[in-house]
């Protein structure tokens, strides 16, 4: 046998090793199997709850906020027992996925403190979190009517002593594990990888408009102009309010959007 096919033939039978799955040894580690009497779900929350501050440390929010979400998302959050081990609780699941996104601590963290694998963990804040968007994105960032328009250009004048402003608007690079066979894509200028995050806010910086997930490389002007946002802008959908008359000046005084110098902006569609 040449040299040649003894390689390809090694190479085809270690390729094969590795796709066998390993044989589990244990169904759920010992360690895993104390999370009712030992995770840190079942240790610590009952205590917070007695002091509103430390759960607003712990958690990022109010008690009240946090009952009042998982009211909203219980019933898609609940899962069945089995009989070979209860599931995970309602309560438990959103609190991981709060605790991750408040500290952005790893999935391996979770998963000594919450006694949950790792994947498990992963699979909670995954549908966590597209559960939470699903509901409440309306609730939290809802279309701006005109009138909502014109209390926040009030806004921008009363605390920053900018008139006629409709809200402020950046970017955010949010750092990711290059993802397979995405080239360039998403490696920015600041020479990592990462998806970007393009949001407007008001004066209160409370968040009016959101864009997730485009690519890194991209700059804030190119995102803006692909958004649902900008779409509705250029097409007349966001309910404007109609430009201001200066009668002193004897000119009209159109809203605006602050963006940084270096953005494109576009104050004929406003």
């Amino acid at each position: 046998m040449e040299i040649e096919e003894c390689i390809a033939v090694w190479y085809l039978l270690n390729n094969k090793k590795k796709k066998l799955k390993r044989r589990r040894s244990l169904w759920v580690h010992p360690m895993l199997g104390l999370r009712e009497s030992k995770g840190t779900y079942n240790l610590l929350h009952e205590d917070l709850l007695q002091d509103p501050s430390k759960f607003f440390n712990y958690y990022r929010m109010s008690i009240q906020s946090f009952e009042k979400l998982h009211n909203i998302l219980e019933n898609k959050l609940i899962k069945k027992d089995t009989t070979m081990r209860r599931s995970i609780s309602s309560k438990e699941r959103l609190s991981m996925t709060l605790r991750y996104l408040a500290t952005g601590c790893s999935l391996t963290e979770l998963h000594y403190n919450y006694r949950v694998g790792i994947s498990t963990a992963s699979e909670i804040i995954q549908e966590t979190c597209k559960l939470i968007w699903i509901f409440m994105k309306e609730q939290c960032i809802p279309k701006p009517t005109r009138e909502k328009w014109l209390e926040i250009a009030d806004g921008f004048l009363k605390n920053a002593n900018y008139p006629h402003c409709l809200g402020a608007i950046d970017g955010k690079h949010i750092r990711v594990i290059k993802p397979q066979h995405s080239g360039s894509l998403y490696f920015n200028y600041k020479h990592f990888f990462s998806i970007q995050l393009l949001a407007m806010c008001d004066a209160n910086y409370c968040f009016t408009f959101v864009d997730i997930g485009d690519y890194g490389k991209n700059s804030d002007s190119s995102i803006f102009t692909n958004s649902h946002f900008y779409k509705n802008l250029s097409s007349k959908k966001l309910d404007l309010p109609n430009p201001d008359f200066c009668h002193k000046r004897m000119i009209t005084k159109s809203h605006m959007l602050l963006l940084e110098t270096k953005h494109l902006v576009y104050p004929s569609m406003l």
